[in-house]
């Protein structure tokens, strides 16, 4: 069996409570062209830990999915700012590309596009956000509306797919990875530029990444495993390895299994049946609960890649950490298979192995160092004091002996 991540960090997937009106949703669906009279079921959705995350029904039964952001006085972190313009932009970008399945944001957001935006639709959004936690954030978006995604979320239903039917979901998955990772761009970095402009180069951008999270840290009053100026200099001295990237290409970087969702085999549903991604289809008529959304058809194969905010501009190697989330993507035969056959190139070498380490020790930097602004519960942080404290340390130290 496949690693589960206990407590998933951003699935909105999960159970559904009914939702009374809300100021900021009705502004939300009111600037797509939704006025709240075409309301007629709103239920909140649970699992997420930065957005709330709301599936409002229309007058036409056609479901829609509308995040709402933080408010400008929450605590974030600096490559947050902006996020889910970053998200809309993603979904943009990834239709164009034939047969990925993503969600249709619906424009306009409450940010204006840049005009130079390049032509893949993602763009520069915002100035930096360099200040407090609870300073009035420059390009703050506060909504995202999106059509729903038909399936069930991988995660919650990984523990009952078979070995050959998990193995068809992962070379699916590796086909649409690969056709992903044909849109490139101009420059590198976050698309909402949270910390200021692009870079012509990876080493900078990344680098610029890694300092902006250890601000956080610092920020927050996050303990790491050495001083953030120690850790600084530990990235940069691994930075040679990154100029080998040359090409700005659009990474997910957060497609672990929550945010998978997928068609079992045999399975279909009416799309007209009520439900929650996965936890509350209709039956087919035998008692068993159904997907929303998909079928009839066959299967098993993914249906959508959902909740693109940490996108950014850079290594597509940087995609295979969130898709190994806590393994290793070598042993991902499956997967690889479907990446390499749609194009997709991964060759796994001294080089590779590095920065792969790289991209994870950010991730993971994220991870930790959010456990704060988030408000985690113990049980939470006891976790990731092992799943994701004790490789960061280990990590350091390595670094530091070399």
């Amino acid at each position: 069996m496949e690693h589960q991540v206990p407590d998933p960090e951003h699935d909105s997937t999960y159970a559904a409570e009914p939702a009374p009106e809300h100021p900021r949703l009705r502004e939300a669906l009111a600037t797509v062209g939704v006025p709240w009279t075409q309301v007629t079921d709103c239920r909140q959705l649970g699992g997420g830990t930065y957005n709330t995350v709301f599936r409002v029904h229309r007058t036409d039964d056609t479901p829609l999915v509308v995040k709402l952001a933080p408010g400008p006085g929450e605590p974030i972190l600096r490559y947050e700012n902006g996020i889910l313009a970053t998200e809309a932009r993603y979904y943009e970008a990834a239709r164009a590309v034939p047969d990925v399945p993503v969600p249709e944001a619906l424009l306009p957001l409450t940010l204006p596009a840049d005009p130079d935006a390049d032509a893949a639709g993602i763009g520069s959004d915002t100035g930096s956000d360099t200040g407090s936690d609870t300073e009035s954030r420059s390009g703050f978006v506060g909504h995202l509306v999106m059509t729903d995604c038909p399936g069930e979320s991988w995660y919650e239903c990984g523990e009952q797919l078979g070995d050959a039917e998990r193995r068809a979901l992962r070379e699916d998955l590796g086909r649409h990875v690969a056709a992903l990772h044909t849109i490139t761009g101009k420059a590198f970095g976050y698309p909402a530029e949270p910390f200021g402009p692009l870079h012509s180069a990876w080493r900078p951008a990344f680098l610029e990444m890694v300092d902006a999270v250890l601000t956080d840290a610092d920020r927050f009053a996050v303990r790491l495993p050495r001083p953030a100026d120690e850790i600084r200099k530990l990235f940069a001295a691994q930075g040679p390895v990154l100029d080998e990237v040359t090409v700005p290409t659009l990474v997910h970087f957060d497609l672990w299994d929550g945010n998978i969702l997928i068609q079992r085999a045999g399975r279909q549903t009416d799309e007209k049946e009520e439900g929650v991604e996965g936890k509350e289809g209709g039956d087919g008529g035998d008692g068993e609960p159904r997907p929303r959304g998909v079928g009839p058809g066959v299967g098993p194969r993914v249906t959508a890649l959902i909740d693109a905010e940490r996108a950014f501009w850079g290594d597509p190697l940087a995609e295979f950490v969130s898709l190994a989330l806590f393994r290793d993507i070598e042993d991902d035969d499956a997967f690889l298979t479907g990446y390499r056959a749609a194009g997709g190139k991964a060759v796994f070498d001294t080089s590779t192995r590095r920065r792969l380490t790289l991209y994870r020790t950010y991730l993971y930097l994220i991870m930790w160092v959010e456990s704060v602004p988030r408000s985690y519960d113990a049980e939470r942080i006891a976790w990731l004091r092992t799943a994701v404290l004790g490789p960061l340390t280990e990590t350091f130290d390595e670094w530091a002996r070399a």
